[in-house]
């Protein structure tokens, strides 16, 4: 009869988001500089190979991964509801969307209204969004 579907993935396993960039300098000063994330690893190209920068916290259970595209035919495709929350549980800090805007992002109005009443929406320089969101959030 029916089998039992689970999910192998369990509460400590490590997620990756991966997102193709046409600037991986760019990229780097926005996610890094800006938002204030630790470079993890770090893969300089050599000729047909695929560029790549792991950025994330040391204690998380996440990367970020940023990608270059050797052929150069690969462009990111982030639509405006496509984001990336973080919750803070606090009112967002002025200083650190200046410094998001400083390192190439750019404040933009919420696809969904609810992150404009919550929080703050900045795209990066390939038009990936960010949200900073005062709220606080726990699976549990």
């Amino acid at each position: 009869m029916g089998r039992e579907t689970r999910c192998l993935a369990n509460g400590s396993a490590h997620i990756r988001i991966a997102r193709p960039t046409r600037d991986l300098a760019a990229a780097e000063r926005f996610w890094r500089t800006g938002l204030g994330l630790s470079e993890l690893f770090r893969h300089a190209p050599e000729a047909g190979e695929h560029g790549l920068l792991m950025l994330g916290r040391p204690d998380a259970a996440w990367h970020l991964e940023l990608t270059t595209d050797p052929s150069g035919d690969l462009e990111p495709s982030p639509t405006p509801d496509d984001l990336l929350v973080i919750y803070l549980g606090e009112p967002v800090p002025a200083e650190l969307v200046a410094r998001l805007e400083r390192s190439g992002g750019r404040r933009v109005a919420a696809y969904n209204p609810y992150w404009d009443e919550w929080g703050v929406t900045l795209e990066d320089p390939d038009g990936y969004r960010l949200v900073l969101c005062e709220r606080e959030w726990s699976n549990s």
